[in-house]
């Protein structure tokens, strides 16, 4: 049985972005595992592709993803990997282990680690534009909202006036906050994301290189027509 990922892109209410797992039977990292002690200065990744190089924090608030995405970088899981997801004004996506083999035009999404990992919410970590976020499936077969053990997307997203966020309060029936308003009307973002999929970085130099990517031309499977490679390596 296969895992669908799923990111709800919210104009009408039309939902984007199926990254997959293979694995029939995820486990979980527990809430209380310490893959590394909790480090006072945050770590910072470079990752890097042919488009340029992005460099992002991973933050202490969130330690079970931030751990896990140090152990899977340290193994070079993700040397190789495509940027496999790619839609314009909304994210891209990457961390299948199984996009380094891939032919053109195949399915991706699928692979990834037997695993999930709880979700860490934080009420200041929202999906401004570069946040560093993970995939995972939908709320009927997790209602947990238990994160992708690899899988993750960096959002593009869009700047919004305030009354296109009075509208999306409505559609969504929430209510945002100083701190989001303040994001989504200056630095932009995806602020229909927020709290129901994990953030646990951010881009701090090279946002410029996630809007060339997302200008690349994709399948209407949304995987871009040429391999958008990357490494990633830990540098702080």
């Amino acid at each position: 049985m296969k895992r669908n990922y799923l990111i709800f892109f919210l104009t009408s209410v039309v939902f984007f972005f199926g990254c997959n797992s293979s694995k029939d039977n995820k486990t979980s990292i527990k809430s209380g595992t310490n893959m590394t002690k909790q480090a006072e200065k945050q770590t910072m990744v470079l990752i890097s592709t042919e488009y340029g190089d992005m460099k992002a924090i991973l933050y202490n608030e969130t330690p079970l993803h931030r751990d896990n995405f140090i152990k899977l970088v340290k193994e070079g899981y993700y040397n190789g990997t495509l940027f496999h997801r790619i839609i314009k004004d909304f994210m891209i996506q990457g961390g299948d282990p199984d996009s380094k083999t891939a032919k053109p035009g195949q399915m991706l999404g699928n692979g990834g680690p037997d695993y999930t990992i709880p979700a860490e919410f934080r009420p200041n970590l929202i999906h401004q534009k570069g946040a560093l976020s993970a995939a995972r499936t939908g709320d009927n077969v997790n209602p947990q909202k238990a994160s992708s053990g690899s899988q993750f997307y960096i959002v593009q997203g869009k700047v919004y006036t305030n009354e296109e966020l009075n509208i999306l309060e409505k559609r969504m029936r929430k209510t945002f906050n100083s701190l989001q308003r303040d994001t989504y009307t200056s630095i932009g973002g995806t602020p229909f994301l927020d709290y129901e999929y994990t953030v646990f970085g951010r881009v701090v130099e090279g946002l410029d290189v996630i809007d060339k990517i997302a200008e690349v031309e994709t399948d209407r499977a949304d995987r871009p027509n040429k391999d958008v490679k990357m490494t990633i390596k830990i540098i702080e």
